[in-house]
Protein backbone atom coordinates (compact mmCIF):
# COMPACT_ATOMS: atom_id res chain seq x y z
CA UNK A 1 0.00 0.00 0.00
CA UNK A 2 1.67 3.32 -1.44
CA UNK A 3 -1.14 5.48 -1.24
CA UNK A 4 -0.56 6.22 2.47
CA UNK A 5 1.64 9.42 3.47
CA UNK A 6 1.57 10.66 6.86
CA UNK A 7 2.38 14.33 5.91
CA UNK A 8 -1.25 14.27 5.77
CA UNK A 9 -1.69 14.00 9.54
CA UNK A 10 1.25 14.97 11.29
CA UNK A 11 1.47 16.82 14.35
CA UNK A 12 -2.21 15.53 15.11
CA UNK A 13 -3.83 14.39 17.99
CA UNK A 14 -2.77 10.82 17.19
CA UNK A 15 0.70 11.96 16.95
CA UNK A 16 0.88 13.74 20.49
CA UNK A 17 0.06 10.52 22.28
CA UNK A 18 2.29 8.03 20.38
CA UNK A 19 5.15 10.46 20.60
CA UNK A 20 4.59 11.34 24.50
CA UNK A 21 4.77 7.65 24.76
CA UNK A 22 7.60 6.65 22.91
CA UNK A 23 9.56 9.90 24.69
CA UNK A 24 8.86 8.56 27.87
CA UNK A 25 10.12 4.67 27.01
CA UNK A 26 13.19 5.83 25.18
CA UNK A 27 13.72 8.03 27.78
CA UNK A 28 13.52 5.42 30.30
CA UNK A 29 15.86 2.92 28.22
CA UNK A 30 18.36 5.67 27.38
CA UNK A 31 18.78 5.58 31.64
CA UNK A 32 20.77 2.49 31.50
CA UNK A 33 23.90 2.12 30.24
CA UNK A 34 23.39 -1.04 28.11
CA UNK A 35 22.70 0.06 24.37
CA UNK A 36 19.85 -0.95 22.89
CA UNK A 37 18.38 -0.50 19.02
CA UNK A 38 15.36 1.44 17.50
CA UNK A 39 13.45 -0.30 15.35
CA UNK A 40 10.74 1.76 13.36
CA UNK A 41 8.57 -0.72 10.97
CA UNK A 42 6.68 2.49 9.60
CA UNK A 43 9.14 4.97 9.65
CA UNK A 44 7.67 7.41 7.48
CA UNK A 45 9.82 10.69 5.98
CA UNK A 46 11.26 11.55 9.02
CA UNK A 47 9.80 14.81 9.51
CA UNK A 48 6.97 17.40 7.80
CA UNK A 49 6.45 20.63 6.71
CA UNK A 50 3.26 21.36 8.18
CA UNK A 51 2.93 24.59 5.97
CA UNK A 52 2.91 22.53 3.13
CA UNK A 53 0.78 21.31 0.82
CA UNK A 54 0.35 18.05 2.33
CA UNK A 55 -0.09 18.63 6.19
CA UNK A 56 -2.46 21.98 5.26
CA UNK A 57 -4.70 20.30 2.93
CA UNK A 58 -6.61 19.36 6.70
CA UNK A 59 -4.37 21.04 8.80
CA UNK A 60 -4.50 18.32 11.49
CA UNK A 61 -2.25 19.50 13.51
CA UNK A 62 -3.84 22.47 15.27
CA UNK A 63 -5.84 20.11 17.15
CA UNK A 64 -3.12 18.16 18.24
CA UNK A 65 0.86 19.90 18.73
CA UNK A 66 -0.56 23.15 17.88
CA UNK A 67 -2.48 23.57 20.96
CA UNK A 68 0.12 22.63 23.14
CA UNK A 69 2.88 24.11 21.55
CA UNK A 70 3.15 27.76 23.77
CA UNK A 71 1.64 26.78 26.58
CA UNK A 72 3.00 27.59 29.91
CA UNK A 73 1.33 24.61 32.06
CA UNK A 74 2.37 21.79 30.48
CA UNK A 75 3.40 19.03 32.66
CA UNK A 76 6.75 17.60 32.82
CA UNK A 77 5.95 14.24 30.45
CA UNK A 78 4.30 16.48 28.46
CA UNK A 79 6.95 19.52 28.20
CA UNK A 80 9.67 16.99 27.89
CA UNK A 81 8.31 16.13 24.40
CA UNK A 82 7.16 19.29 23.30
CA UNK A 83 10.47 20.66 23.64
CA UNK A 84 11.79 17.73 21.32
CA UNK A 85 9.46 19.66 18.74
CA UNK A 86 10.51 22.66 19.19
CA UNK A 87 14.48 21.50 19.01
CA UNK A 88 12.76 20.44 15.47
CA UNK A 89 12.02 23.83 14.74
CA UNK A 90 15.54 25.30 15.37
CA UNK A 91 17.97 25.47 12.28
CA UNK A 92 18.70 22.48 11.41
CA UNK A 93 22.22 20.66 11.76
CA UNK A 94 24.18 18.58 9.18
CA UNK A 95 22.38 15.99 7.79
CA UNK A 96 22.73 12.52 9.74
CA UNK A 97 22.97 15.32 13.22
CA UNK A 98 20.62 15.88 15.98
CA UNK A 99 18.94 19.50 16.30
CA UNK A 100 20.32 21.55 18.59
CA UNK A 101 19.54 22.52 22.19
CA UNK A 102 16.58 24.48 22.55
CA UNK A 103 18.19 27.61 25.01
CA UNK A 104 15.64 27.91 27.73
CA UNK A 105 12.81 30.37 27.42
CA UNK A 106 12.82 29.92 23.68
CA UNK A 107 9.76 29.10 21.57
CA UNK A 108 10.48 28.78 18.15
CA UNK A 109 7.42 29.13 15.46
CA UNK A 110 5.51 25.56 14.51
CA UNK A 111 6.77 24.97 11.25
CA UNK A 112 7.87 21.26 11.19
CA UNK A 113 7.20 18.24 13.15
CA UNK A 114 9.28 15.38 14.06
CA UNK A 115 8.36 11.94 12.66
CA UNK A 116 9.02 9.10 15.71
CA UNK A 117 12.53 8.53 13.81
CA UNK A 118 13.65 12.10 14.77
CA UNK A 119 12.22 12.20 18.13
CA UNK A 120 14.16 9.07 18.97
CA UNK A 121 17.59 10.17 17.46
CA UNK A 122 17.31 13.51 19.66
CA UNK A 123 16.91 11.02 22.77
CA UNK A 124 19.77 8.05 21.71
CA UNK A 125 23.42 7.44 22.19
CA UNK A 126 26.45 6.97 20.04
CA UNK A 127 25.87 3.72 21.23
CA UNK A 128 22.60 2.95 20.28
CA UNK A 129 21.65 1.66 17.19
CA UNK A 130 18.59 2.57 14.60
CA UNK A 131 16.34 0.61 11.55
CA UNK A 132 14.20 2.23 9.75
CA UNK A 133 12.01 0.14 7.59
CA UNK A 134 9.90 2.70 4.94
CA UNK A 135 8.05 0.54 2.19
CA UNK A 136 7.22 4.39 0.31
CA UNK A 137 9.98 5.06 -2.24
CA UNK A 138 10.07 8.46 -1.99
CA UNK A 139 9.61 8.79 2.22
CA UNK A 140 12.55 6.04 2.28
CA UNK A 141 14.50 8.67 0.13
CA UNK A 142 14.05 11.25 2.31
CA UNK A 143 15.09 8.72 5.60
CA UNK A 144 17.94 7.79 3.92
CA UNK A 145 19.14 11.72 2.97
CA UNK A 146 18.77 12.73 6.29
CA UNK A 147 19.42 9.49 8.54
CA UNK A 148 23.49 8.53 7.81
CA UNK A 149 26.12 7.24 10.35
CA UNK A 150 27.90 3.50 11.15
CA UNK A 151 24.61 2.51 13.63
CA UNK A 152 21.76 3.76 11.37
CA UNK A 153 20.48 1.85 8.10
CA UNK A 154 17.11 2.71 6.26
CA UNK A 155 15.65 -0.03 4.94
CA UNK A 156 13.19 0.48 1.75
CA UNK A 157 11.36 -3.14 2.67
CA UNK A 158 7.67 -4.00 4.26
CA UNK A 159 8.55 -3.74 8.02
CA UNK A 160 5.95 -6.38 8.83
CA UNK A 161 8.55 -8.58 6.84
CA UNK A 162 11.41 -6.72 7.89
CA UNK A 163 10.88 -7.37 11.62
CA UNK A 164 11.61 -11.06 11.55
CA UNK A 165 15.22 -10.06 10.90
CA UNK A 166 15.71 -7.73 13.44
CA UNK A 167 14.77 -9.50 16.32
CA UNK A 168 16.48 -10.65 18.68
CA UNK A 169 19.10 -7.79 18.16
CA UNK A 170 22.57 -7.99 19.83
CA UNK A 171 22.74 -7.22 22.60
CA UNK A 172 19.72 -8.23 23.07
CA UNK A 173 17.56 -5.14 23.94
CA UNK A 174 14.95 -3.46 21.86
CA UNK A 175 12.51 -0.95 21.29
CA UNK A 176 9.63 -1.53 18.86
CA UNK A 177 7.50 0.85 17.35
CA UNK A 178 4.94 -0.39 15.21
CA UNK A 179 2.56 2.27 13.30
CA UNK A 180 1.09 1.30 9.68
CA UNK A 181 -1.81 2.99 8.33
CA UNK A 182 -4.38 0.51 8.87
CA UNK A 183 -5.93 2.00 5.51
CA UNK A 184 -6.19 -1.30 4.37
CA UNK A 185 -8.19 -3.90 6.22
CA UNK A 186 -5.30 -6.63 6.36
CA UNK A 187 -2.99 -4.43 8.01
CA UNK A 188 -4.88 -5.30 11.63
CA UNK A 189 -3.84 -9.00 11.16
CA UNK A 190 -0.66 -8.15 9.79
CA UNK A 191 -0.08 -5.99 12.84
CA UNK A 192 -0.87 -8.83 15.35
CA UNK A 193 0.89 -11.60 13.07
CA UNK A 194 4.24 -10.02 13.10
CA UNK A 195 4.02 -9.38 16.60
CA UNK A 196 3.18 -12.64 17.44
CA UNK A 197 6.45 -13.74 15.66
CA UNK A 198 8.55 -10.87 17.69
CA UNK A 199 7.63 -11.68 21.00
CA UNK A 200 8.17 -15.23 20.38
CA UNK A 201 11.65 -14.86 19.13
CA UNK A 202 12.40 -11.84 21.69
CA UNK A 203 10.19 -11.98 24.71
CA UNK A 204 11.97 -9.13 26.66
CA UNK A 205 11.88 -6.52 24.31
CA UNK A 206 9.61 -3.56 24.55
CA UNK A 207 6.89 -3.25 21.54
CA UNK A 208 4.79 -0.13 21.30
CA UNK A 209 1.90 -0.38 18.44
CA UNK A 210 -0.39 1.90 17.72
CA UNK A 211 -3.85 1.86 16.10
CA UNK A 212 -6.35 4.04 15.35
CA UNK A 213 -10.18 4.45 17.47
CA UNK A 214 -12.71 3.20 15.07
CA UNK A 215 -15.95 2.67 14.87
CA UNK A 216 -15.49 -0.98 13.11
CA UNK A 217 -15.00 -3.83 14.56
CA UNK A 218 -11.04 -4.45 13.73
CA UNK A 219 -9.77 -1.91 15.57
CA UNK A 220 -11.89 -2.78 19.00
CA UNK A 221 -11.09 -6.07 18.36
CA UNK A 222 -6.79 -4.90 17.77
CA UNK A 223 -5.87 -4.26 21.81
CA UNK A 224 -7.21 -7.72 23.29
CA UNK A 225 -5.48 -9.31 20.13
CA UNK A 226 -2.06 -7.55 20.99
CA UNK A 227 -2.19 -8.14 25.12
CA UNK A 228 -3.08 -11.93 24.42
CA UNK A 229 0.48 -12.11 23.22
CA UNK A 230 2.41 -10.09 25.95
CA UNK A 231 4.57 -12.80 27.81
CA UNK A 232 4.77 -10.82 30.97
CA UNK A 233 3.59 -6.96 31.53
CA UNK A 234 1.46 -4.79 29.36
CA UNK A 235 -0.15 -1.52 29.52
CA UNK A 236 -2.97 -0.31 26.87
CA UNK A 237 -3.57 3.85 26.39
CA UNK A 238 -6.22 5.80 24.17
CA UNK A 239 -7.30 8.84 24.00
CA UNK A 240 -10.76 9.51 22.53
CA UNK A 241 -10.90 13.42 21.81
CA UNK A 242 -13.28 13.72 18.73
CA UNK A 243 -16.78 12.16 17.36
CA UNK A 244 -17.47 10.18 14.47
CA UNK A 245 -19.69 10.90 12.52
CA UNK A 246 -23.35 9.77 11.18
CA UNK A 247 -22.58 6.87 10.13
CA UNK A 248 -19.84 6.08 12.34
CA UNK A 249 -16.48 7.34 9.83
CA UNK A 250 -13.95 9.51 11.38
CA UNK A 251 -11.09 8.97 13.28
CA UNK A 252 -12.05 9.59 16.99
CA UNK A 253 -8.36 8.94 19.09
CA UNK A 254 -6.01 6.48 18.98
CA UNK A 255 -4.54 4.08 21.80
CA UNK A 256 -1.34 2.35 21.88
CA UNK A 257 -0.58 -1.43 23.48
CA UNK A 258 3.24 -1.07 25.14
CA UNK A 259 4.46 -5.02 25.71
CA UNK A 260 6.54 -4.65 28.34
CA UNK A 261 6.26 -0.94 29.54
CA UNK A 262 8.41 0.24 31.89
CA UNK A 263 7.19 0.49 35.39
CA UNK A 264 6.96 4.21 35.89
CA UNK A 265 5.04 4.68 32.20
CA UNK A 266 1.95 3.94 34.29
CA UNK A 267 2.20 6.85 36.74
CA UNK A 268 3.22 9.13 34.23
CA UNK A 269 0.38 8.77 32.06
CA UNK A 270 -2.39 8.69 34.88
CA UNK A 271 -1.08 11.94 35.55
CA UNK A 272 -0.91 13.54 32.12
CA UNK A 273 -3.79 11.75 30.17
CA UNK A 274 -6.64 13.76 32.01
CA UNK A 275 -5.07 17.48 31.07
CA UNK A 276 -4.63 15.81 27.90
CA UNK A 277 -8.31 15.18 27.54
CA UNK A 278 -9.04 18.97 28.87
CA UNK A 279 -6.44 20.77 26.52
CA UNK A 280 -7.12 18.21 23.01
CA UNK A 281 -10.78 17.38 23.20
CA UNK A 282 -12.98 18.28 20.41
CA UNK A 283 -16.07 17.89 22.04
CA UNK A 284 -17.58 17.27 25.60
CA UNK A 285 -17.46 13.15 25.62
CA UNK A 286 -13.77 13.35 25.23
CA UNK A 287 -12.34 10.46 27.35
CA UNK A 288 -9.27 8.23 27.92
CA UNK A 289 -8.22 4.58 29.40
CA UNK A 290 -5.58 3.34 30.67
CA UNK A 291 -5.40 -0.51 32.00
CA UNK A 292 -2.23 -2.07 32.47
CA UNK A 293 -0.89 -5.91 33.70
CA UNK A 294 2.51 -4.89 35.74
CA UNK A 295 5.14 -8.23 34.70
Amino acid sequence: MLAYRHAFHAGNHADVLKHLVLDQVLRYMTAKDKPFRYIDTHAGAGGYLLKGAQAQKKAEYREGINRLWSRPDLPPAVADYVHLAQRFNLPQAQPGEPPPQLEKGMTPPLALYPGSPSLARMLMRPGDSMRLFELHPSDARTLAAHFGGRHVQVINEDGFAGLKGQVPPNPRRALVLMDPSYEVVSDYGKVVASMRDAVQRFPEGVYIIWYPHLARIESQQLPKRLISLAPKGWLHVRLTVAQTDSQGFGLAGSGLVVINPPYTLHETLQGVMPWLVDVLAQYEGASYLIEEQPA
